[in-house]
């Protein structure tokens, strides 16, 4: 634990004005991940923006745990509807990221690796306790980030996914390695980041229970790609689904 406890309420007023897709009820989900990483271990965020993720993460980890942000602040999945095509805001992206770290006071505290995911495992050696993936969205690249750097998670170690059951492509990398899979076990949700923990029993039952639950989650799935049509439409007027 830090010297200082560590407070939520403290950290949501460092990011109030930090741009980014985070709800309350994840950031506290994020702080709590933090709070409970093991002394000296390594907390990995794929997917950083500018920073606001990556400022709870380091406020509410120990002082010896290893924060890495890994974002290549090239101008791609920045975004909801915002997949390419905006390389004139990476570099403004990059040095807001860089400044909201620094006026939170946790600038000394981050290893930030501008490089895309798939390339930062050749960078990055450790075993990871806790993962936060919210890069690109897509299925692909969505589910090599679930496995990759899913297969460096510590037995008994978190893994936090945003956009599950919300953007398409994050929902079918999750169906395809996860519900039926052998070691995450689905823990739970705030609205679309999900918890999962690397303590999945080898019992049939309990993984047929594992799978089950995040299978009932596919009803809300479908309420929010109907509610994204519906908002890019114009038909309604409401929050992006995150």
């Amino acid at each position: 634990m830090n010297q200082e406890q560590p407070d939520l309420a403290g950290t949501m007023e460092l990011v109030a004005n930090v741009e980014g897709w985070m709800s309350p009820g994840q950031a506290a989900t994020l702080f709590e991940a933090a709070v409970n990483c093991p002394s000296g271990g390594v907390i990995v965020e794929i997917g950083s923006f500018r920073g606001r993720s990556t400022i709870v993460l380091a406020t509410a980890a120990d002082p010896s745990v290893q924060v890495v942000a890994i974002d290549p602040h090239a101008g791609n999945d920045r975004g909801p509807q915002e997949i390419d095509g905006f390389e004139n805001e990476a570099a403004d992206d990059h040095g807001l990221f860089a400044a909201n770290l620094a006026a939170a006071g946790v600038a000394d505290r981050v290893r930030h690796i501008r490089e895309f995911s798939d390339a930062a495992l050749d960078v990055i050696d450790h075993e990871i306790d806790v993962l936060y993936i919210d890069g690109a969205h897509r299925y692909a690249p969505a589910r090599a980030d679930i496995c990759a750097w899913g297969d460096r998670v510590n037995d008994g170690g978190t893994m936090l996914i945003h956009d599950s059951f919300s953007s398409v492509g994050v929902t079918l990398a999750i169906l395809r390695s996860l519900v039926f899979g052998g070691r995450f076990r689905y823990v739970g949700r705030a609205r679309s980041m999900t918890i999962y923990r690397a303590d999945l029993s080898a019992n049939t039952s309990a993984r047929l229970r594992n799978a089950g639950r995040q299978l009932a989650q596919l009803p809300w799935f479908v309420r929010n790609v109907a509610l994204k049509v519906l908002i890019s439409l114009k038909l309604v007027t409401a929050e992006w689904p995150y």
